[in-house]
């Protein structure tokens, strides 16, 4: 496929998130949002030594138990979001890699409570545009062989 090849996908894939070792999420394809986010709790802005940083947990979201798996980073921007509820709310935004229907892309993610949304990750028209189209009948595009 060329770069310039647009990938059909449907309104609802699963993804990986290979730098926090997580795969196969399902996630909500919106091309109504420009940002993707990612569900997380327990955002909390340390310093260390001068360097801020951020730690925050992200479930395990395939397991049949509820883990978490605690990240940290000092690679993140502050920016004004607004909500699926029309408020600007100021979030964490992170920088990382995810693979969707086959492609690796780096992007950018909020890190949000996603816990009273169906979905734990939302794909937003950032990482989509240029490279997918989307087909609102169609779900799990690429577990079709």
């Amino acid at each position: 496929m060329s770069d310039k090849t647009k990938q059909i996908i449907g309104r609802k894939e699963k993804i990986d998130l290979p730098e926090f070792g997580l795969f196969s999420i399902d996630a909500k394809i919106d091309t109504g949002a420009y940002t993707s986010s990612i569900h997380c709790s327990h955002i909390v802005l340390t310093e260390e030594e001068g360097i801020e940083k951020i730690n925050f947990h992200i479930p395990l979201f395939n397991n049949s138990e509820s883990h978490i798996k605690v990240f940290q980073t000092d690679q993140f921007k502050i920016k004004n979001i607004k909500s699926s509820f029309g408020q600007i709310e100021k979030r964490y935004v992170i920088r990382t890699k995810i693979r969707v229907a086959g492609r690796l892309i780096t992007s950018d993610f909020s890190l949000t409570d996603r816990s009273e949304m169906k979905n734990p990750i939302l794909i937003g028209r950032k990482i989509l545009k240029n490279k997918f189209l989307v087909d609102v009948s169609l779900f799990f595009t690429n577990l079709k062989a």
